[in-house]
């Protein structure tokens, strides 16, 4: 897909991008990352990206969330070309829009489990925090652990943490990188089957980055990145 973002943005599609270029200085000149990508994810989407380390795919995940700019192209999330914002209105859509889930969970260790799905609700200002974020922790199975800090929970536990996180503002997007590489493959199913469940009942497009072939499968669509270069599978 090599159409123009303005031209072709539905509001089935909540992200697009359109000819990513991604180049970083290096001591032998600029390398480039990223080569002319374009994707898009649709509502109730789920896609994939697969390929070998260092083949630009973490590279891909935080220009999409608005983590990082792109050389060149244009990602839009919810209609909006996140060019044309500064830093603060990429955070404040991220916070609007966005869910993340992330290998190395990135839960603060000083907040308790029920404080760290509780933030997401605070940064933006929201009513009623303590009972979503404790409804959500329910969803997951974690109410009784809600007290506990990160330190004390399981590496599951964490990962159910960081999916109720993740899901507790009912984000349109969800970005999720490697979600189930640091566990064993039966939690990794578990929180995988969670994950999906709860994608679903909020209707959010889903991007996730796996060297899992049986998690990209559970995807709608797989694709393959090559030496900074996307494909469909």
């Amino acid at each position: 897909m090599n159409t123009s973002a303005e031209s072709q943005t539905p509001v089935s599609s909540p992200l697009i991008a359109t000819d990513i270029v991604k180049r970083v200085s290096g001591p032998t000149g600029d390398m480039t990352i990223l080569h002319g990508v374009s994707m898009q994810a649709d509502a109730g989407e789920a896609v994939a990206i697969v390929g070998p380390s260092g083949s630009g795919k973490s590279t891909l995940l935080g220009i999409l969330a608005g983590l990082d700019s792109p050389t060149e192209g244009v990602v839009t999330m919810q209609g909006q070309p996140l060019t044309d914002l500064d830093e603060d209105g990429r955070a404040k859509l991220r916070a609007q829009s966005v869910g993340f889930v992330f290998q190395s969970f990135q839960l603060l260790p000083g907040l308790s489990a029920l404080e760290n799905v509780m933030l997401p609700l605070e940064l933006t200002q929201q009513d009623n925090v303590k009972e979503r974020a404790m409804t959500v922790l329910d969803e997951v199975g974690l109410s009784h652990r809600a007290s506990h800090h990160p330190l004390q929970l399981s590496g599951g536990e964490q990962q159910r943490v960081a999916v109720a996180r993740a899901f507790v503002s009912k984000p349109t997007l969800l970005f999720a990188d490697e979600p189930t590489g640091n566990l064993d493959s039966a939690t990794g199913d578990r929180i995988t089957e969670l994950m999906f469940d709860m994608r679903k009942s909020v209707n959010a497009a889903l991007v996730l980055v796996t060297h899992d072939d049986e998690l990209a499968a559970s995807c709608n669509r797989r694709l393959r990145m090559n030496d900074g270069r996307l494909s469909e599978l």
